[in-house]
Formats: C-alpha cells, structure tokens, sequence
C-alpha cells in the first residue's frame, strides 16, 4: 500500500506523476490553520510532507502522528523545528547541492552591481538624467584585485571563490568554523577571525544559515570594523545582518554600499530606509531563481521524499539521527 503524502507546492506535471506512482497524494494550498483543519484527516495519515515556505512546527506535527519525513524545496530549513521534529523521529530532507552555481551568480552579480553602481545608473539614464559624459559624480569603484571576504565557506562560498579568483583575480580571506582545504588549495584563501575578515576585505560576503548563533552577527560593531570603502553582501539570511545598524552605517558613509538578496522582513516594507538609499542594491530574494535551477530543487526534493520514506538517508538529510 503506497504511503499518504502531503504536498503543498505545486510540481511540474512529470514531477507530480513521479510523486504520484510512490504515494497517494493530497495537495494542498499551504499549511495555514485554515487549512489544517480543512485537511485534518489527509494530514493525521500523512507520513511524508513536501513543500516550502511555511512554517513546520510542534502544532503542526502534533496534527500529523503518523508524519516520518518533510522534504523542503529549499536549502534553508529555518521555518523547520528541527528540535521538535528530531524529538518526534522525523527526518528533514533539503536541496543544498543544485541550487550551489545559481546562488554564486547572484552573489557575484551583486558584487559588481554595488561596485559599479549598476542599478542606480540604469534608472538614472531611464530618467533621461543622462545630458553628458559622465563626471566623478556617477564613478563607480573596481572589483578586480580587490579582497573578497568570505563569511561561511561552504559549497556557495567555494562557488563564489571560483568566480572571485579565477575571474577577478581577488584574494580570499575566509571564516569558517573549520579549515577548507579546498578553497586554500585551489584558490589560495586565508582563513582569518571575523575581525581581521572585516577590517581586510573589500567586499564582505555573507553566506550563513539563520541561527541561534548567527542572528545579527553583523552589527553596529562589526560594520564599524569594515573599510570606508567597503561593501557589504548579503545573500545567506537576513537576520544575519542587524538591518537598523546597516541602514545606519550606510546613511552616515561608515561603509560605501550593499547589495542584498534577504532581509529581515520578506518581503521588505515599501517603506523601509534601505529602499531609500541610492548605494543600495536590493533584490527580491532571487539567489536561487532561475527556471533551471527552481525545477531542479523541485526535482531532488521529490526524490529526497522517495528516499527518506524508504530509508535512505545517505545524502541531503538534516537529522538523520531522527530516524533511529
């Protein structure tokens, strides 16, 4: 008998058939209390979850006693109680392979927007504000040769390292909990602590998950450690980034610019500073948002769900511990 599932994102069609010939499938809009309800029965036989962006908690597990794996459409996993869940022998399945060479060109690209004032301009030309040559006034600052600075070198921050190096010719600093002998081989990066990363780096690149220890790691402090002329960029969490004390930093020139891909709202509130200031560079959360490398999340994340509920968690499980 095939096992009930649970998805609430809707697939590509062959993605759903595949879905389809290993469980019986109720999908549904989102995981709202609405919708808990409505769907009370489907999610109290439920063993598996598929989905993303809404929020997994102890309330919700507690609807599905029969729950053994989620599988999220994503690499983050903060809107999962991994505590509760692990409590509760559920095992969380994520995409942190496919999504790697996609969110390094957004990071790359965010570097050279911020550097070379690439937003900012084009509206200034579409605003017909382009009379003349341009003067100092409308300069940007160069990317090659300059130190990049890596905060958390994982398979993005490797990725990023790549483009860095072998493209720009920029020297790596990097901070990570432990040595990556990969990025110093191949790329001769330094691992450095958080202060000398800031106090050195041109382009200060943040690549962290959200958690207990990274929230608002970079704050009024560390901004003040940065170069004048630095740029800070952010495209791991949001949280990671104290937004009050960035948005200070760049009204008062205690650096030069971001470019940012999360914030600590999503969507950011129209009426947030950071969308007021000309050496912002803000994107809506599109480091992985590409038709490409979407479907291919979708995909690992049919495949981690097929996966988990036969016992295989060999690869791209958080708690695998869970299943014992």
């Amino acid at each position: 008998m095939k096992p009930n599932v649970i998805l609430y994102k809707t697939l590509p069609d062959d993605l759903r058939q595949k879905l389809d010939a290993q469980f019986n499938v109720t999908e549904i809009p989102d995981l709202s209390a609405e919708n808990q309800k409505k769907y009370a029965h489907a999610l109290a036989e439920a063993q598996g979850l598929l989905g993303s962006g809404d929020k997994v908690d102890s309330d919700l597990l507690a609807n599905m006693p029969h729950l053994r794996a989620c599988s999220t459409i994503s690499v983050g996993y903060d809107n999962f109680d991994v505590n509760a869940m692990s409590q509760r022998n559920v095992v969380l399945m994520h995409t942190p392979t496919v999504l790697t060479e996609t969110v390094a060109d957004t990071l790359m690209a965010l570097v050279l927007s911020s550097a070379r004032r690439v937003t900012e301009l084009d509206a200034w030309v579409k605003a017909g504000k382009w009379k003349e040559s341009v003067s100092p006034a409308e300069y940007g600052v160069d990317v090659h040769h300059k130190t990049l600075g890596v905060v958390g070198m994982g398979r993005i921050g490797l990725a990023l390292a790549q483009r860095a190096h072998f493209g720009f010719s920029m020297p790596i600093l990097y901070n990570a909990r432990s040595v990556h002998k990969e990025a110093e081989d191949r790329f001769g990066a330094q691992r450095v602590d958080l202060e000398t990363l800031l106090k050195e780096s041109d382009f200060v690149c943040i690549i962290l998950p959200l958690t207990e220890q990274t929230h608002h790691l970079i704050g009024a402090e560390q901004l003040k450690l940065m170069k004048k002329s630095g740029i800070l960029i952010n495209a791991g969490r949001g949280p990671v980034v104290d937004e009050n004390a960035l948005i200070a930093a760049l009204q008062a020139g205690t650096i030069h610019a971001a470019g940012l891909d999360v914030f600590e709202q999503e969507p950011v509130p129209a009426n947030s500073d950071l969308l007021k200031l000309p050496n912002v560079v803000a994107l809506p959360h599109i480091g992985s948002a590409t038709h490409e490398t979407r479907y291919g999340m979708m995909r690992d994340a049919v495949d981690n769900l097929i996966a988990a509920l036969q016992g295989n968690l060999e690869k791209n499980c958080v708690n695998p511990e869970a299943a014992s």
